[in-house]
C-alpha cells in the first residue's frame, strides 16, 4: 500500500487504509496507560486536580504488593495507572532512574489475550511476559506482554470474565477528593519518539507484527522550521481505534524536539498522549484554572486561520484567548492544543483534541506548533 502524503486527501481511500490493517489482531481499544513515576501518591493528586481524573483502584502494601504502589485513575474511557517503586532494585525503580516519569505500558483491550500474544510473537515480537491468568472474587483477567520501542511495552488485556474495579490484586480506591472531570473522553492517539533511522523499523514492526496500516506519512518538508525538523509515520489498527504516530528527528540547523526528548528520556519512548474532548473550550478553560500550562501560540497565527479553515462553530476570539488551534481536512475540522511537559524533564506532554469530522492530525498547525516548541527549547537552552 502506498503512503498517503497529504492529510487533507482523506476522502480518497481512507476506508481502504483501515480495511488493509490485518485482522489477526483485533483490538477493542486502549485498556489503560501505565506511567512509572517517582511519587505515585502525589502524581495521582496532580492528575485528579489538574486534569479531572477520578479515583478508581489501588494496589500497594495494604493489598499485599511489596515492591510497588499503584493508583488507578479514570475519566470516561481513559484509565491511567501511576506506579512508583517501594524498593531501589526493581524494574520500576530502574525505569524512573533512567527516564524520569514516563509511560511504561500501553495496554490494549482484546477479546483473546493468548491469541494476541501468539499472533504477535509468532511474527517476531519480543516477549515481555507470557500469558497469565489473574483471579479474585470478581472473576479472572488474562494478560500477556510484548516489547515495542525503547523500554515501552504493550500488554494485551482480556477482561470479558471480570467485573471488578480494575484488575485482580487491586481494591477500589474510595476518596472524598474528586474534582469534577474536565471533559476528557478517550485516547485519540499516542506518539512515540524513536532514534534517527528507526522510524521505518518501528512502523514495519506495527505493520508486520501487529497488522497495522500506514495511515499517513509526514516528511521533513511537512514538519519543519528554519531550525528543526522531524519525520513521522502514523500507524493505525483495523478499526482505527488505535493510532500510533512514530516520530524520528530529521537533520536541521539546531536540535529538534525529538532529539531533546531522546536526550532527556535517555532513549525512545512515548512523547505525548492525545486525549479527546467534546467541548475543548470548556476543557481548556477548566485546565487553565487548575494550573495546566499550554504552549503559547503566536498571535499572528490567528490572522490567517479563518481563511485557511473556513467557517467553524466556535468563536475565533475565544479560541485565540485560550490558544486553541484549528485545522481542516476533507472530512471536517479539528481543534487542538498542547500542554507543556507535565514533569521537570522536557519529555511527556498531552495534546487535547476535539474532532469535528476531521480524521487528520493538524498538518496546517505544524508550523505554529514547532515555533512554540522551539521557543520553549530556547528558554531551556536546549535548542
Amino acid at each position: 500500500m502506498s503512503n498517503l502524503k497529504e492529510v487533507t486527501n482523506y476522502n480518497y481511500g481512507i476506508e481502504k487504509i483501515f480495511a488493509s490493517a490485518a485482522d489477526f489482531l483485533p483490538i477493542n481499544g486502549t485498556d489503560y496507560v501505565e506511567l512509572y513515576v517517582g511519587n505515585a501518591k502525589q502524581a495521582a493528586h496532580y492528575y485528579k486536580t489538574a486534569l479531572g481524573f477520578q479515583s478508581l483502584a489501588y494496589a500497594g502494601l495494604e493489598t499485599g504488593v511489596k515492591d510497588r504502589t499503584s493508583y488507578v485513575l479514570q475519566q470516561d474511557k481513559i484509565r491511567l495507572v501511576l506506579t512508583t517503586p517501594l524498593t531501589d532494585d526493581s524494574e520500576v525503580a530502574e525505569h524512573v532512574k533512567k527516564h524520569g516519569d514516563g509511560v511504561k505500558v500501553i495496554a490494549l483491550w482484546v477479546d483473546d489475550a493468548r491469541a494476541a500474544f501468539r499472533e504477535t510473537t509468532s511474527r517476531g515480537a519480543k516477549i515481555y511476559f507470557e500469558p497469565i491468568t489473574e483471579t479474585d472474587k470478581s472473576g479472572e483477567v488474562v494478560r500477556a506482554g510484548i516489547h515495542t520501542y525503547g523500554d515501552t511495552v504493550h500488554i494485551f488485556v482480556e477482561r470479558k470474565n471480570y467485573s471488578g474495579a480494575f484488575l485482580p490484586g487491586y481494591e477500589p480506591w474510595v476518596s472524598e477528593y474528586n474534582p469534577i472531570p474536565t471533559g476528557l473522553k478517550y485516547i485519540d492517539h499516542m506518539v512515540g519518539n524513536v532514534e534517527l533511522g528507526a522510524m521505518n523499523k518501528w512502523s514495519k514492526f506495527y505493520g508486520d507484527v501487529m497488522g497495522f496500516a500506514n495511515l499517513v506519512t509526514f516528511d521533513d518538508k511537512d514538519i519543519s522550521t528554519e531550525y528543526t525538523a522531524l519525520m513521522s509515520k502514523v500507524m493505525t489498527n483495523g478499526n482505527g481505534r488505535i493510532k500510533f504516530p512514530i516520530n524520528e528527528p530529521a537533520p536541521g540547523l539546531k536540535k529538534s524536539q525529538v532529539e531533546e526528548y531522546l536526550d532527556f528520556y535517555k532513549g525512545a519512548g512515548c512523547q505525548h498522549i492525545a486525549v479527546a474532548t467534546d467541548d475543548i473550550v470548556f476543557t481548556i478553560s477548566e485546565m487553565k484554572k487548575r494550573g495546566i500550562e499550554f504552549l503559547y501560540v503566536p498571535g499572528k497565527y490567528y490572522d490567517t486561520v479563518s481563511d485557511r479553515v473556513g467557517e467553524i462553530a466556535e468563536d475565533m476570539e475565544t479560541l485565540k484567548s485560550l490558544g486553541i488551534m484549528v485545522d481542516r481536512d476533507d472530512e471536517g475540522y479539528l481543534l487542538q492544543i498542547f500542554t507543556k511537559p507535565v514533569e521537570d524533564r522536557p519529555t511527556l506532554f498531552f495534546e487535547i483534541i476535539q474532532r469535528k469530522g476531521a480524521r487528520s492530525f493538524g498538518k496546517g498547525n505544524f508550523q505554529a506548533l514547532f515555533e512554540s516548541i522551539e521557543a520553549e527549547q530556547a528558554r531551556r537552552g536546549t535548542l
